[in-house]
């Protein structure tokens, strides 16, 4: 597309004559057409009838490394599409400060799609839930207004997604298919028509916009779930209408709210469930796949398109699990999402059962199916005590602490995501005294001169009994465990301490609040001190363990490895200065976290650094030596998930064929 339109300039400039012929062969060779045929019931691909069946993935949810190998799967996999969400907190990080770069590099990912030959089916947002952050919307919107109304007409809100919206789709206009590019359609929201707000003049103004900037030509779509009490909110005129349903024996019936709303044109289920998600504390979500492929069957048996949500589900890496609500359960670090990729990129038995689904209605590629990439087993690995959280303050919060008289939240300090510590300095000794809140949102590690007083989560412990001499400082470490990004309770995501603290039934006034910048932990120097631990022996202070990553003997490139941290209890890691993200293995069903081999580096000395919250298996021998395993088995169900899984699925799919 870039070639084109140089081309076309180069002739404007010497031959002004020939530029509107020149411009038809350009239009011939490097655009498309993607419209719908409704008399026909199907959408048409240059002219010609097209039904796609895609897969979702999530390029914020695998390292940009891996796109082309995904997208290579997929299509070798038989698929002709492929659909994304885009997460508006990946790409404004604040206020008009926009990047489509590196890992956010939508462009790239649009391009890598192209040269696969899928074409793409974006979902814009500016809401996408997905189980991300704060369903997508970056976290400072709650800074700028904290009674702006969410997916609404609010004109506070309408301010900030407009200029986002101008960004993104002057970003995703040269990639669409008119333009020689893959993006055939794109959705505005996300299953509008389950929120409460019902506001038309909202999903008005996201579809005029994208008409503005986008142009007639472009398909234009919505999805909600498949029943007319959610379309009836979720519509708008001018917007082709879908619907979403998991695995059922009747797709028929499942399609009729769809054409209620659309009596003609092509029928599509755009988040078809082959998996579901996982939430800490409960089993790891698991669908049949011979029921989901005997599913898949009937429905493209109808001539409908297709979305498999998800293909491949990937990571939240870093802080970008999100949660659900009520109650209040926040998703594990792995969106492996029993995918027909799972977490890894690794070919599964429903990748086998799909493609030969498919292979019925479709002719695959000849293409051979792309190996797994390997995986690593690096074995236990030493990790060094560093310091205490408190201990390192000046390098983990350099601008130093914010002074308050009441506990302010993380968002009115402008700090979103991760930790933060709140201080106060006792006036007088206390003894067993009750400190009390319901505000913490949402684990509050509590501490008086370093000793592990006792725990605090949301409303389901609030008080926790405190012992310290005049003088000491009493400390609240504070977990934000993510936002919620589904119902109303999104408009309510303050993290951090968000109501006042009293001790002993007095009022906690006098605060020193002090953001945790994780990022900075490979500057930690290595303490004499130790973490203390509480009179039961169930916490430690919140401490910093690190160490070199040991390769062993091998001369080979770092492989994808999982790093397993049991007997560890809860906290983050880091390789180098990614974030892999929050592991608790004590919890599950997630055990190992996913570490993809381009995060270390081949050249220089690999670091691995660790935030453990509750405490390390060397707490309670005093030892400043713990280690953690580096394994080529993922664990997200606290069993093995299979050492050759792309054999296992083979022969799996072999012994019990659908058809």
């Amino acid at each position: 597309m870039i070639v084109c339109f140089k081309m076309a300039a180069w002739f404007e400039m010497r031959f002004s004559f020939l530029l509107v012929h020149f411009l038809v062969l350009v239009g011939l060779t490097c655009a498309g057409n993607f419209s719908i045929d409704y008399d026909n019931n199907t959408f048409l691909k240059d002219g010609k009838p097209f039904r796609y069946v895609s897969g979702s993935i999530h390029y914020s949810r695998v390292h940009p490394f891996y796109w082309k190998d995904r997208l290579n799967k997929m299509r070798i996999g038989g698929l002709n599409a492929v659909q994304i969400y885009v997460p508006w907190n990946v790409h404004e990080l604040s206020p008009g400060k926009f990047t489509f770069s590196g890992a956010s590099d939508l462009p790239q990912f649009l391009t890598l799609a192209k040269e696969s030959d899928l074409v793409v089916l974006v979902r814009l947002g500016p809401y996408i839930c997905g189980e991300w952050e704060f369903g997508g919307f970056p976290a400072w919107l709650l800074t700028e207004n904290k009674d702006m109304i969410l997916r609404t007409s609010d004109p506070s809100y309408i301010s900030f997604v407009d200029k986002w919206y101008t960004a993104l789709l002057t970003t995703l206009k040269p990639y669409l298919y008119d333009n020689g590019g893959p993006v055939v359609m794109v959705q505005i929201e996300n299953e509008y028509g389950s929120y409460f707000a019902c506001d038309s003049d909202y999903l008005k103004f996201l579809y005029h916009k994208v008409r503005r900037v986008l142009g007639d030509s472009v398909i234009i779509y919505t999805t909600d779930g498949d029943g007319d009490g959610y379309l009836k909110c979720g519509t708008i005129q001018g917007a082709y209408a879908t619907v979403d349903f998991g695995p059922t024996q009747s797709p028929l019936g499942n399609f009729k709210s769809q054409r209620d709303f659309e009596p003609k044109g092509p029928l599509v289920n755009s988040e078809f469930y082959t998996g579901w998600l996982d939430h800490w504390g409960q089993p790891h979500s698991h669908y049949d796949w011979v029921n989901v492929a005997k599913s898949l069957d009937l429905i493209l048996e109808l001539g409908a398109n297709i979305n498999m949500y998800m293909y491949e589900g990937g990571t939240n890496f870093g802080y970008m699990n999100g949660a659900n609500d009520p109650p209040y359960m926040p998703v594990p670090t792995s969106y492996d999402y029993d995918a027909p990729l799972n977490e890894s990129g690794d070919i599964t038995v429903k990748y086998y059962a799909f493609r030969d689904i498919i292979s019925k209605y479709y002719s695959l590629p000849s293409d051979p199916i792309t190996p797994n990439t390997p995986k690593g087993k690096y074995g236990p690995q030493q990790m060094i005590f560093m310091s205490t959280v408190q201990d390192a303050l000046s390098i983990l919060c350099p601008e130093g602490p914010t002074m308050s008289t009441y506990p302010l939240s993380m968002e009115e300090v402008k700090h979103y995501y991760g930790f933060i510590l709140y201080r106060h300095k006792l006036k007088s000794a206390v003894t067993n005294s009750s400190l009390v809140t319901d505000g913490v949102r949402d684990r509050g590690y509590v501490m008086v001169d370093q000793l592990p007083q006792g725990m605090l989560y949301r409303e389901d412990t609030t008080e926790v009994k405190v012992t310290g001499s005049a003088g000491q400082y009493l400390d609240i470490f504070v977990e934000n465990t993510a936002r919620v990004g589904f119902s109303t309770a999104m408009n309510f995501m303050r993290k951090g301490l968000i109501y006042n603290v009293t001790l002993g039934g007095e009022m906690v006034t006098g605060w020193e609040i002090y953001p945790i910048h994780l990022e900075n932990m490979q500057h930690v120097k290595a303490s004499r001190s130790s973490p203390k631990l509480s009179s039961s022996g169930n916490l430690a202070t919140p401490s910093i363990y690190g160490g070199k990553v040991n390769f062993g003997a091998t001369k080979d490139p770092p492989m994808d490895t999982f790093l397993d941290m049991r007997p560890w209890a809860k906290g983050q890691a880091f390789v180098n200065d990614f974030n892999l993200g929050r592991y608790w293995p004590q919890e599950g069903p997630q055990v190992t976290l996913y570490v993809p081999a381009p995060v270390f580096s081949t050249t220089g000395t690999n670091q691995l650094f660790v935030l453990e919250l509750e405490y390390s298996p060397c707490s309670r021998t005093n030892d400043t030596v713990c280690t953690v395993n580096l394994t080529d088995i993922p664990y997200i169900d606290a069993k093995p998930a299979g050492r050759n899984i792309e054999a296992e699925s083979r022969g799996a799919w072999r012994k019990h064929n659908v058809h």
